[in-house]
């Protein structure tokens, strides 16, 4: 018992920190802080829903109160103003109104010109694509003519070319190798098989075909007996009409079958050229099928022809109708 007695009595005292994480100070700072969001996003809500008048209005009172309070007076602002010394008056039309207040403006629309733009349009996008059509009709021909072994070595007697009439397909004389029978209607062999190849390419399209015959200038040997070379010219055209239906162009795509004899020369220079000896097949644009259609007619045409300008917007060569290149 002695010994027990004898033992040192140890007290440990604990230190305590006030406040720490368990303090209240940090919940001060944090209710400011979201006070201060609070009226910060208040004053932004309050801002964005005021009319601009309003805020015109606030803007000019404050640009001038120290004036105002120096000087006394109303101010240099708005005489009208509610505020002394204030901007323009908060109750005019530029701020926030009342219905009726303020006279509405009545906007009134032009049906009839806006339909007319609407068909304007309508109608280039029509041309814009019946060009693309009469291009891709060419380019077809064209292969048609390299991938025929007959038709390869004619290529320089057919000429394709893009008219303000349409698609224009040539075929011409060479000096030793005509198309027809000297002072004749009736065609060479060669020469048919190139328009029956041409009439079946020509219905991928449905545009309709004029055609027509041309002659040289030299005098036709019997021409003083009632046959001259605008006969001689109608006839071949009217042959040439014939090879392109029995190569499969439907008959009813025909509109106009003429001959023209000298007048219209592919060489203006040389009326005697063999070359000037041709047969022209036009595909016809709508506009060109129109045209032909109420020949000795009227019909409405447009103010401006925007046949080129489209053409070349398409990257197509677009030609005089006339036989020069």
């Amino acid at each position: 018992m002695a010994k027990d007695d004898k033992r040192p009595i140890v007290v440990k005292r604990i230190k305590k920190v006030a406040g720490g994480h368990h303090g209240g100070a940090w919940k001060i700072a944090y209710a400011d802080f979201v006070t201060a969001m609070m009226a910060f996003f208040l004053l932004m809500w309050l801002l964005g829903s005021t009319t601009k008048g309003d805020l015109l209005g606030i803007s000019e009172y404050f640009k001038t109160p120290l004036k105002v309070a120096l000087a006394g007076g109303s101010g240099s602002g708005d005489s009208s103003s509610v505020i002394k010394g204030g901007g323009k008056d908060l109750t005019r039309s530029e701020g926030q109104v009342k219905e009726g207040e303020v006279e509405s403006q009545k906007k009134i629309v032009n049906l009839k010109a806006t339909n007319q733009e609407f068909l304007r349009i309508q109608k280039q996008l029509e041309k814009q694509k019946e060009l693309e059509k009469l291009k891709e009709l060419k380019s077809n021909i064209e292969k048609s003519i390299e991938a025929n072994a007959k038709l390869k070595q004619f290529k320089n007697q057919i000429l394709l070319d893009i008219t303000s009439e349409g698609l224009r397909v040539q075929i011409v004389d060479e000096k030793n190798r005509p198309m027809f029978r000297s002072g004749r209607a009736e065609l060479e062999s060669y020469t048919k098989d190139i328009l029956r190849e041409i009439g079946k390419t020509l219905n991928e399209v449905p545009n309709k075909v004029s055609l027509s015959g041309h002659t040289d200038s030299l005098p036709y040997p019997s021409g003083d007996r009632g046959y001259s070379n605008w006969e001689l010219s109608a006839d071949r055209a009217n042959a040439s009409r014939r090879e392109l239906i029995v190569g499969g162009m439907g008959e009813e795509k025909v509109v106009r079958v003429v001959g023209l004899a000298s007048a219209v020369p592919f060489d203006k220079t040389d009326t005697l050229n063999p070359i000037n000896r041709r047969i022209s097949i036009i595909v016809m644009n709508k506009k060109a099928e129109e045209t032909a259609r109420n020949d000795g007619g009227t019909m409405q045409v447009d103010a401006e022809d925007e046949d080129v300008e489209d053409a070349i917007k398409n990257g197509i060569n677009l030609v005089p109708a006339s036989p020069d290149r």
